[in-house]
């Protein structure tokens, strides 16, 4: 495929391999962008007229929705594939992606200001002030491989419900979906100065991208070092950073124990580990730690391992066979400092088999660090101001999930924990579209969610009558 700009498909000679994680097979090459194509999307970009009306904008983003459900089957091969996502999540990711440009159509037509009296202060009669909500300008979208198309949508979204225009460059590890999705876009009449995808390695053209003074906004989502990184280097732009975590499960003695192994299950190892939002810590109160590992491991046992497009498989293998010998590293070191392995710890080249660690103390690396595959450390606490005291201690503050029937409980919880989300009596890895989503702390900069995205993606102009 080749990436888009100026409404043209570009080639170059040098090329960046797309591989299947599952067998490292080629499935396609894109190309290597140099500097040079930065400065051709960035002067194309700096010319886009801001002339497209709040309904063209909801049709559009409204009729990619509508055909994203139509080509499910198509996206959901696509990211599988490069992926390594399990077909039954690749396809969980279109249907909320269908819904990001759907609500991001919405937010286009309720861009509004206000009208302020300037009469509220004293010798300001017969004047009022229009707050008007305009587009920022040039934003520069970052996105990781784990999430090839929503992570994509929650910034291409809102960018063209606000009006802006955008360039994008996705990972170079999984950008034939987003390559597709705009294709489709260009097809839909989106114009061609507004949106642009860049492929190439962030190490060639990373620093040229977000130190160039034309991008008023970036939006990144990734690490925590290249995200301080990328503050240190963009000089005076707005940033949003959604960034690393380690998201806790906190387990009380008097929750429900099934369901709270239901979603330790589906949390720790959905999309096989590798999301910001994985349960990378179970903290339970040890009254009920027994009972609640016994059924962990019962229900992780019947997980399937494999090929991430059969239709069966559960857990598919980890982007590269780097990531998988590092998540190996980890549980090794994990091992090492006292931790005992009840489950797992199995690696064949990128397939990680889901590991249950019990006996985890906080200070242990593998619940300091973020770890980016199928592994759930428990840590046992005596009680509810133990299991608040380890939760919060840590560098990290995106979100935190907690299991209990005390309605007092989940409300200390919900305003203690250090946290940018508290889900009461499900995971950590609950997001809704359309709800604010961003954390404290090293987890990140701003707010994503469609409405409070568009929000960071404009600025207020005040006019007085």
């Amino acid at each position: 495929m080749k990436m888009l700009i100026n409404g043209k498909w570009i080639d170059t000679e040098k090329k960046i391999e797309v591989a299947n994680p599952y067998d490292n097979a080629v499935i396609d090459y894109v190309p290597r962008a140099e500097q040079s194509h930065v400065d051709m999307a960035i002067d194309s970009a700096s010319h886009y007229d801001f002339s497209l009306s709040s309904w063209n904008r909801y049709e559009i983003l409204h009729n990619f929705s509508e055909l994203l459900k139509e080509k499910k089957d198509e996206f959901s091969n696509l990211i599988s594939l490069e992926s390594g996502k399990s077909l039954k999540e690749s396809s969980i990711e279109v249907e909320r992606a269908s819904q990001t440009f759907l609500i991001s159509g919405e937010e286009a037509k309720r861009l509004n200001g206000e009208v302020l009296n300037c009469d509220a202060v004293r010798g300001m009669p017969n004047r009022h002030a229009l707050v008007l909500r305009e587009p920022v300008g040039i934003v520069l979208a970052i996105t990781p491989f784990n999430y090839p198309l929503n992570l994509v949508a929650h910034k291409v979204g809102p960018a063209i419900a606000s009006n802006n225009p955008i360039i994008l460059k996705p990972s170079s590890l999984t950008p034939l979906t987003a390559l597709k999705m705009a294709e489709l876009l260009i097809n839909l009449g989106i114009p061609k100065r507004m949106l642009h995808v860049l492929t190439g390695n962030s190490s060639e053209i990373g620093d040229y991208l977000v130190a160039n003074p034309s991008f008023k906004k970036i939006s990144f989502t990734g690490s925590v070092p290249v995200g301080k990184s990328i503050c240190q280097k963009a000089g005076m732009k707005r940033v949003s950073m959604e960034l690393g975590s380690n998201d806790p499960l906190i387990v009380l003695n008097d929750a429900d124990i099934k369901k709270a192994v239901n979603c330790a299950t589906v949390g720790a190892f959905g999309n096989n580990g590798q999301r910001c939002t994985s349960i990378k810590r179970i903290i339970i109160e040890n009254s009920v730690a027994d009972q609640f590992i016994e059924a962990f491991i019962n229900r992780t046992k019947g997980l399937k391992v494999g090929d991430q497009m059969v239709l069966t498989t559960d857990i598919g293998p980890l982007i590269t066979e780097k990531a998988a010998k590092e998540v190996e590293n980890q549980v090794e070191s994990a091992l090492n400092n006292g931790a005992v392995c009840l489950l797992g710890g199995k690696r064949e080249g990128t397939l990680f088999w889901p590991t249950i660690l019990d006996h985890v103390t906080s200070d242990n690396p593998i619940v300091i660090e973020e770890v980016f595959g199928p592994i759930a450390p428990i840590i046992r606490v005596e009680d509810f101001e133990e299991a608040i005291t380890v939760a919060n201690s840590t560098n990290y503050g995106l979100q935190a999930g907690i299991f209990t029937n005390r309605l007092d409980k989940a409300m200390e919880a919900a305003k203690r924990l250090q946290v940018g989300g508290v889900i009461i009596n499900d995971g950590p890895g609950f997001r809704a579209e359309h709800l604010p989503f961003g954390g404290l702390k090293d987890s990140g900069l701003g707010r994503e969610g469609v409405k409070y995205a568009i929000n960071e993606m404009t600025q207020l102009k005040t006019v007085v009558l």
